[in-house]
């Protein structure tokens, strides 16, 4: 299945593709870890604003992340691999944080462009992160996926593994090249 199969699902049968694969795992992590972002982001301008910016985004992304969490098990199953990567850190990040830019606008968050930089920052890593995970069998809702405490504790080693993935994919390319370049 190829990344362009993928987006025409989803457009052709978004009810299937969004819907009934609302991923609650990332909803989940998704909300918490982002409302502590927001909260951090936000205290320099009290307690109260810190407050209200963390709670808008828990609620905003309870609601729109296991949307996104299910648009990236379907592309974890799309090759090649560079370019479900690409469409999830290009693609998922476009909607999410435009949507979260007019949320955050609205509701007056205080440091709104801090929040927005930390948050983009945060959503391109654990994107890829959850892309290579969910490659890998962990992370994803249906009757393939494990328990949130089976998930939990296939992390530290699938995060060892997504760190090295950037070295090792560097040292093949260079590996390939040095093979094909005739000797001087």
């Amino acid at each position: 299945m190829t990344v362009r199969d993928v987006l025409g699902e989803l457009v052709a049968d978004p009810r299937r593709t969004l819907i009934e694969r609302w991923n609650w795992k990332a909803a989940i992590f998704s909300a918490a870890i982002r409302a502590l972002i927001f909260l951090c982001a936000n205290l320099t301008a009290g307690w109260r604003a810190a407050t209200g910016a963390m709670l808008a985004e828990f609620v905003f992304r309870a609601l729109t992340s296991g949307f996104y969490g299910a648009i990236t098990q379907a592309l974890s199953q799309a090759g090649p691999e560079w370019a479900a990567a690409m469409a999830s850190a290009v693609l998922l990040p476009a909607v999410s944080h435009s949507i979260e830019l007019i949320v955050h606008v609205l509701r007056g968050t205080p440091n709104i462009r801090a929040s927005l930089i930390s948050s983009v920052t945060f959503t391109i890593l654990s994107t890829l992160f959850n892309l290579y995970a969910m490659r890998r069998g962990a992370l994803i809702v249906g009757a393939e996926g494990d328990s949130v405490g089976g998930d939990l504790r296939r992390v530290p080693p699938l995060l060892a593994g997504f760190i090295a993935s950037g070295p090792l994919a560097l040292y093949r390319l260079i590996a390939r090249r040095s093979a094909i370049e005739p000797a001087g």
